[in-house]
C-alpha cells in the first residue's frame, strides 16, 4: 500500500511539472546565442504547393536577417514540421515545437482548418503564433497570443463581390465550395452577404470536398441557373478540375476565386480554360515598387522561380517577427506579444501592414485576371478596406480589360433576352 501510494504520488508530481512546462512555454527563456522560431506547413499533402512556397519565404528572410546580425544579437533558428496537411497532425507538430524545442515564437499555418487544430495549443502556452496567411476569422479569435499578417475572409469575399458587381455588372451569381475548408466556408459567406447588399443575386448553390475529381454534376445544375458569374472560394487542386470541366461542359462565364488559386500547379490542371477568370489576392508581381521589385529578384536568385502570394505573405511574417523581436529586445513571450500587437504601418511586400486590435492585418486586396499564355497574373485593380484611403488603381492589362468588355456584353446581352421574356 506505501509503494502505491509513492508511486501515485510520483506520477502526479511528473504531470504536475509537465503541465507547468507546457502552459509556461520557453516564455522566460531568453539565454542562449539563437532565437528559436517554429514552423509548421503542410510540405507532403495535398496543399504541399503552399507550405513549400510559404517555407521559402520564410527562409528567404531569415538569411537576410542573420546575414544583417540577426536580431539582438542572436541568430534566428528554424525548426520546420511538416504536419502534411492534416489538422490532427498540425496540432500534435505544433506542440512538439513548443514543449520539446522549446521555440519563442511559431509561423504558420497556411489552410484555416490547420491553423484552427494548431492555435489553441501555443494560446495555452502563451507562445505567440503569426499566420502568414489564413484568412478565416476565427484563427485570431482563439486568442491574444495568435496574429496574421494576411487580410481576413470577410474582406477577401467582399472584394470579389464588389468586383463581380461594379466591374463585371454581374447581377447573378453561382457559388461551388468546398464544404471541408472554413476557408471556403467563409469566402462563400461573405461573398453572398456583400453581393446580395450589391442588388446581386445567388442563384445556385453547390458543394464538393476536398479530394473530389468529378465536378460534372453540380457543374450541370450551375449551367442550368446560367448565372452571370460563378465564384469557386477553393484550393487550386480542386480549383484547376473544376475550371477545367466547366469549360468542356461550354460554361464561358467569368469564374472567380481567392489566394486559394494561387499555385503553379494551377496552370498544369486547366490549362487554357483559365481564360476569363480572376482572383482576389495579397500582392502582384506586376507591382515595381522598391520593396516588391526587390524581394522577387531575390526569391528568383534563390529559387528560380516567381515568388506567389504565399510567399511574399510569408515573407513579411518572417520580418514582421524580427522586427518585433527588435523592438520587444527579449524573447520572454509577453514582451514579445506586446510587440507584435503594436505594429504599426510596416512597410511589407503585401503592402503597408498594421496589426488591428483583433489581431489582424489591415491592408488592401488586389484583384488579378489569370493570363494562360503566359501561365501569370495579370493585375486588374486594388480595392482598399472600407474607412482607409482609396487606393484604386486601374487596370494596367489591356488583354484583361478585353475580358471584361466581352463579359459585360454578354451580360447586357442577357438582360436583353430577360426582358423580351
Amino acid at each position: 500500500m506505501r509503494n502505491f501510494v509513492l508511486a501515485i504520488t510520483v506520477i502526479f508530481s511528473l504531470l504536475f511539472v509537465s503541465n507547468c512546462v507546457q502552459k509556461g512555454g520557453n516564455g522566460g527563456n531568453d539565454s542562449g546565442d539563437t532565437v528559436k522560431v517554429g514552423v509548421y506547413l503542410d510540405l507532403s499533402g495535398a496543399t504541399s504547393s503552399y507550405g513549400k512556397s510559404t517555407k521559402n519565404g520564410i527562409e528567404l528572410a531569415v538569411d537576410e536577417i542573420n546575414k544583417n546580425g540577426g536580431v539582438n544579437g542572436k541568430q534566428i533558428k528554424l525548426i520546420v514540421e511538416d504536419d502534411q496537411g492534416r489538422p490532427e497532425q498540425a496540432k500534435t507538430v505544433i506542440s512538439k515545437l513548443i514543449n520539446q524545442d522549446k521555440v519563442h515564437v511559431v509561423l504558420g499555418e497556411v489552410a484555416s482548418t490547420n491553423s484552427l487544430a494548431a492555435a489553441p495549443v501555443a494560446q495555452e502556452a502563451k507562445i505567440p503564433m503569426i499566420t502568414p496567411s489564413s484568412t478565416n476569422p476565427k484563427v485570431t479569435e482563439i486568442g491574444d497570443h495568435i496574429f496574421r499578417v494576411c487580410f481576413i475572409d470577410p474582406f477577401q469575399g467582399g472584394v470579389m463581390a464588389k468586383f463581380a458587381a461594379n466591374e463585371l455588372k454581374a447581377k447573378t451569381a453561382a457559388i461551388f465550395g468546398d464544404v471541408q475548408a472554413d476557408y471556403s466556408k467563409g469566402l462563400e459567406k461573405f461573398f453572398t452577404e456583400e453581393f446580395t447588399k450589391l442588388g446581386g443575386k445567388v442563384v445556385s448553390t453547390q458543394a464538393y470536398t476536398q479530394n473530389d475529381t468529378d465536378f460534372k454534376s453540380q457543374l450541370t445544375s450551375i449551367r442550368q441557373a446560367n448565372p452571370d458569374v460563378i465564384y469557386v472560394p477553393g484550393y487550386y487542386g480542386e480549383v484547376g478540375i473544376i475550371v477545367k470541366q466547366a469549360r468542356e461542359l461550354g460554361m464561358k462565364q467569368p469564374i472567380l476565386g481567392g489566394d486559394g488559386w494561387d499555385a503553379p500547379e494551377l496552370w498544369n490542371l486547366a490549362g487554357n480554360a483559365l481564360e476569363n477568370t480572376y482572383i482576389s489576392n495579397h500582392y502582384s508581381i506586376e507591382n515595381p515598387t522598391p520593396e516588391i521589385k526587390k524581394f522577387v529578384d531575390a526569391y528568383k536568385a534563390k529559387y528560380n522561380e516567381d515568388p506567389d502570394a504565399l510567399a511574399a505573405l510569408a515573407y513579411d511574417a518572417a520580418n514582421i517577427m524580427a522586427d518585433s523581436l527588435k523592438r520587444a529586445g527579449t524573447t520572454e513571450s509577453q514582451k514579445l506579444r506586446d510587440a507584435i500587437a503594436s505594429t504599426k504601418d510596416f512597410k511589407g511586400v503585401t503592402g503597408s501592414i498594421t496589426i488591428n486590435d483583433k489581431r489582424n492585418a489591415v491592408k488592401p486586396a488586389v484583384i488579378l485576371s489569370l493570363d494562360p499564355e503566359s501561365k501569370s497574373f495579370k493585375f486588374k485593380t486594388t480595392i482598399a478596406p472600407e474607412g482607409s484611403e482609396s487606393s484604386e488603381e486601374k487596370p494596367k492589362d489591356e488583354k484583361a480589360d478585353a475580358k471584361a468588355a466581352n463579359a459585360n456584353s454578354s451580360e447586357s446581352a442577357d438582360e436583353k433576352k430577360d426582358e423580351d421574356k
